[in-house]
């Protein structure tokens, strides 16, 4: 049964409710569809399923581009209703017969809705009584389907199980005495069919011959490298003075500089200045390119409404061209049928190309993604932490290798230029010499650090490292834990664990800018294994993204995207150097920018 169905337009004014249906929905299932799909641009799905305060909903819509409508109808999940794909498409034809921009009263489209819902159930029912009929195959159009053979040791030909000679002159064969002519319609000559054999062995053996013959002289010899002499320079001697003996020398946190959080920095790739190219430009549409006067009258004139035909060659191009910058396939594809889904049905403008529409419909959702759906200012939550008492307190969590330390150490020092004390606390009890990198990083930062070795509880570490940070008067914590592969199960849980005991303020995922697809692979799990081994009802998920080695990847900027468009959560920092003044902030308009150059 359907539970609801409703129009309304996308600033969020709902025109049209049905009132016949009447029935309560539990949870929030329209703004969170709007949340979590409509503004992240996941509106090229089929459907969106819906969890909450004890019911499960199927979701599905239709979109009016050129009235900016939405057509959303509701039902539960566990009845797979077969009509409703027809049903909204019925009532955005029929309600977009009647819509006014000035009206906001339509209690007359009720009987309208109910004849519609009557129609498209009927029709639903009629297809379940038909039954498919399988219709008898004429033996005349199965030649694809003829069996022939030669036996080895006579020479003799076998169709379909019966003795045939082949008339080369003819091109016929001869089944059991007669002349086969169903077989010869369409049928290969299998004496050309020889000829081209023997032709092609004698090709193969020539072209392995070559081969062999020339593969000595292809051999490329390895070039002898060459290093530079001269001595390193010392800015890159990162070794703690302590450790070389000198421990009466004292290392200044202010003496590495000001950080570059605070700093307006633009990331941008060297060809900034230049012109964007046309995205339809190398793309490769299945139809026949239309003639110049053609499409300059379309662009003079404006076409009537816009076709996912017209939009298939400019997304197309879109897709390439992100997948260059490193996006996950899988987002790609997603991102360029929501852009479909946007524009389908749209009057294209006059003197408008559809490639320029087009990539002004997926600047504007990138930007969209990109920008995080809450304000999150770390600053401010700390004060109000330290009104209320108690440390704020941040989690990193990762993969192996991705450089959770070390740019945790880059937020300690960034929250140190802020005036904010804070305290390390070393919970990556599993990898060797964990403990001695955070115990150097806080020896050179000059801030406190909670360790208890190795091999111990990193959850219970945690909270007794939050329990001494309340009693110093530490304004923020700071929690380095294990890294750990997303499919690595005993690990996981025990993250779940370490987050549901102390329940943070903050969970940062730590993730490099190098990883391409499997960005999407990892957070996914992370956040999908976080909710289902936590202990407790209310699980928490990843809040936010550290991205590494930034500075590594010249324009291939695309795991931002991917990582921010599975999880929903923004980028809060970017790290793109050793020294720990190389933290900078996400500059969305820069990532639009570069992913679509």
């Amino acid at each position: 049964m359907l539970e609801q169905l409703l129009i309304f337009t996308r600033g969020g004014l709902i025109l049209w409710t049905c009132k016949e249906l009447g029935n309560a929905l539990k949870g929030s299932p329209i703004d969170t569809l709007i949340r979590s799909c409509l503004l992240e641009e996941r509106s090229g799905t089929a459907s969106y399923n819906y969890d909450g305060s004890g019911a499960s909903y199927t979701l599905k819509w239709a979109f009016h581009n050129e009235l900016g409508l939405v057509f959303v109808a509701v039902y539960q999940r566990i009845l797979h209703l077969l009509y409703v794909d027809e049903l909204l498409a019925m009532v955005k034809r029929e309600f977009s017969e009647v819509y006014d921009p000035k009206r906001l009263d339509y209690n007359d489209f009720d009987e309208t809705f109910r004849q519609l819902k009557k129609e498209a159930e009927a029709r639903a029912e009629e297809l379940k009584k038909l039954k498919p009929v399988s219709k008898p195959v004429n033996d005349s159009k199965k030649q694809g389907q003829l069996k022939r053979w030669k036996r080895p040791e006579t020479g003799e030909w076998i169709l379909n199980g019966n003795h045939v000679e082949i008339d080369s002159s003819r091109g016929r064969s001869i089944a059991n005495g007669k002349e086969n002519e169903s077989s010869n319609v369409g049928a290969f000559d299998v004496s050309k069919l020889q000829k081209l054999r023997s032709k092609g062995g004698k090709k193969t053996d020539t072209v392995a011959s070559k081969g062999s013959k020339e593969d000595p002289k292809k051999k490329m010899t390895k070039k002898n490298r060459v290093w530079n002499d001269s001595p390193p320079e010392s800015k890159l001697d990162f070794t703690d003075p302590a450790e070389n003996g000198n421990e009466n020398i004292e290392v200044v946190a202010t003496d590495h500089g000001e950080s570059m959080m605070d700093k307006d920095e633009i990331i941008s790739s060297e060809s900034e200045a230049e012109e964007d190219e046309d995205v339809g430009k190398d793309s490769k549409p299945d139809s026949k390119k239309k003639g110049w006067f053609s499409t300059m009258f379309q662009s003079i004139a404006g076409k009537a409404n816009l076709e996912k035909a017209d939009l298939k060659p400019a997304l197309r191009a879109l897709k390439d061209r992100l997948m260059t910058k490193n996006v996950a396939e899988e987002i790609a594809e997603k991102l360029c049928e929501s852009v479909a889904a946007s524009l389908e049905g749209k009057k294209l403008a006059s003197f408008t190309r559809i490639s320029s529409t087009v990539q002004a419909a997926m600047e504007e959702a990138l930007v969209r993604i990109l920008t995080p759906r809450r304000s999150i200012d770390i600053l401010r939550d700390v004060h109000a932490a330290k009104e209320q008492g108690k440390p704020y307190v941040i989690v990193f969590v990762g993969v192996n290798g991705v450089g959770k330390s070390t740019n945790l150490a880059k937020v300690a020092y960034w929250l140190l230029q802020h005036k904010i004390s804070v305290m390390m606390a070393a919970c990556d009890t599993f990898r060797s010499g964990a403990v001695e990198q955070l115990r150097t990083h806080a020896r050179r930062l000059q801030i406190p650090i909670f360790e208890k070795g190795y091999e111990k509880d990193p959850a219970v570490v945690a909270k007794e490292a939050i329990q001494e940070a309340t009693q110093n008067g530490s304004d923020v914590v700071l929690v380095d834990t294990a890294g750990r592969m997303q499919d690595n199960e005993p690990l996981m849980r025990a993250l779940s664990k370490l987050i549901s005991l102390n329940n943070p303020d903050l969970v940062l995922f730590v993730g490099e800018a190098l990883v391409g697809n499997d960005a999407v692979d990892q957070l996914s799990k992370f956040n999908q294994k976080l909710a289902d081994l936590s202990p407790s009802l209310n699980s928490r998920v990843i809040d936010g993204i550290l991205l590494t080695k930034f500075d590594t990847i010249d324009d291939k900027v695309g795991a931002a995207l991917s990582m921010v468009y599975i999880s929903g959560s923004p980028v809060m920092f970017v790290g793109c150097g050793q020294s720990y003044t190389d933290l900078r902030k996400l500059n969305v308009k820069s990532i639009v920018k570069t992913l679509l150059k």
